[in-house]
């Protein structure tokens, strides 16, 4: 119907912007921020099903011993089957509290831990029922933290392959390790155990505070 085309062109016009499609991510690595800065009007994958052990729903952050992963738990179901708008959140253990813990315990020393704490823990402990309503208030903290202009636009429906379009969906992963290389910074544990490249971006952000950009 007309009224149905009318409503469509938008969202048609806007697509075609854009420069590379990002999976969402749970306070995502250094490298996912990097390409980001890189194609700030981009395209966010919604409606894709929901691969297991990726950056959706881990991180990893610099704790006393080393790298830290850290898994955001989801309601059990058969995953491979299911679009990752439609995945919720499981609170039947107080994972949050042990989130916040391995947080401060890595960060509380951190030159710009202070400055961020309450606004964090706030997000943190935020209850949403989907993994994306998780997600993106955490994405979008952290863009405005560093003052990367990011104008995610969500997808329409999913499609295996996009042309023209540089797709981050499977490039971002966890068992594939960073294809690019950053600066070093100084890390709360580094002159203990040596620097770790392509952590979450809140050690970037703890560490470095707003100048994290340029490391970026």
């Amino acid at each position: 119907m007309a009224g149905d085309k009318t409503l469509e062109e938008p969202k048609i016009k806007r697509e075609k912007t854009v420069t590379a499609i990002f999976p969402t991510a749970f306070l995502g690595p250094i490298e996912y921020y990097a390409q980001l800065k890189k194609h700030p009007n981009a395209l966010l994958e919604i409606h894709e099903h929901f691969p297991k052990q990726t950056f959706r729903t881990r991180t990893e952050i610099y704790g006393a011993n080393g790298k830290l992963n850290i898994s955001l738990p989801l309601q059990r179901k058969k995953f491979e089957h299911t679009s990752i708008s439609k995945m919720r959140i499981s609170y039947d253990e107080p994972w949050q509290t042990l989130l916040w813990r391995s947080i401060t315990a890595a960060y509380r020393s951190s030159p710009f831990f202070e400055y961020y704490e309450n606004e964090l823990e706030k997000l943190i402990y935020a209850k949403p029922e989907f993994l994306l309503e998780y997600n993106t208030p955490l994405h979008q903290w952290i863009c405005n933290k560093l003052k990367l202009e990011s104008t995610f636009t969500p997808t329409a429906e999913y499609h295996k392959t996009y042309e023209n379009v540089i797709d981050f969906r499977s490039a971002l992963h966890l068992k594939k390790g960073p294809a690019f290389s950053h600066p070093e910074y100084m890390q709360v544990f580094s002159n203990k155990l040596g620097f770790i490249p392509n952590l979450s971006i809140i050690d970037l952000l703890f560490n470095e505070g707003p100048h994290g950009s340029s490391i970026l």
